[in-house]
């Protein structure tokens, strides 16, 4: 009996075999590539798609897609920190306004409750108007003991345009905006004074900064 094989031409033969290897190779290679992005995915997804508490936020409302932040908006850097932001008029925003301070309050608190990750949250107050501070609210919402800047809209009218646009854009214009170290606007948070809505504040964001380190810098 003639062995099968022996009618196979020699060339035909080698050009099977490495192709069953270059197969493998791929093969292997795509697992590795997976094996390694794997935290990467599973970051993103949990981002921008899992939400906590079967299928929602505790209290923020995600964007998707995140709204890049140009960073000709603000003299302020933003780029590699978490970023609490709110856009106020500085003329309506006087110590007695409460929903002006509750905004700034809750800012300061949901910060000084992130502990020692802190220091990866920064606060910006979007000065609108561009007029004075209220003395005793700049006392009361400093940098040094609030970890509070201020910043004024750009003087340029496109870009002003482009930031009112951003700011606003969604409706979350005077809801607290959270910026991710990208940076871009990738949740926004009511004001409010309720504690059970605080600590639903504070888990949202204990749960991004546990999951997300990419692209900071301390």
């Amino acid at each position: 009996m003639i062995d099968k094989e022996l009618l196979i031409p020699a060339s035909q033969m080698d050009s099977s075999a490495i192709n069953a290897r270059t197969r493998r190779g791929r093969i292997q290679m795509l697992l590795l590539l997976l094996a390694c992005a794997s935290p990467v995915i599973a970051s993103y997804f949990a981002y921008y798609v899992i939400k906590p508490a079967g299928g929602k936020t505790n209290l923020g409302t995600l964007v998707y897609p995140a709204q890049e932040f140009n960073p000709a908006w603000s003299t302020v850097p933003v780029q590699g920190k978490w970023t609490l932001l709110i856009a106020r008029p500085a003329g309506e925003c006087q110590i007695k306004d409460e929903k002006c301070i509750e905004a700034l309050f809750l800012m300061r608190q949901t910060r000084t409750a992130m502990g020692r990750e802190s220091k990866r949250v920064q606060l910006l107050w979007v000065n609108t108007d561009s007029k004075p501070v209220d003395p005793e609210v700049q006392k009361a919402y400093d940098e040094i003991n609030a970890g509070l800047q201020v910043i004024t809209m750009p003087v340029d009218p496109q870009l002003r345009a482009d930031f009112e646009g951003w700011l606003n854009k969604e409706g979350a214009g005077q809801q607290i905006q959270l910026i991710d170290p990208s940076p871009a606007k990738m949740m926004y948070f009511p004001v409010t004074n309720s504690p059970k809505e605080f600590a639903a504040m504070k888990k949202d964001l204990e749960k991004l900064l546990k999951l997300n380190h990419k692209g900071e810098s301390l």
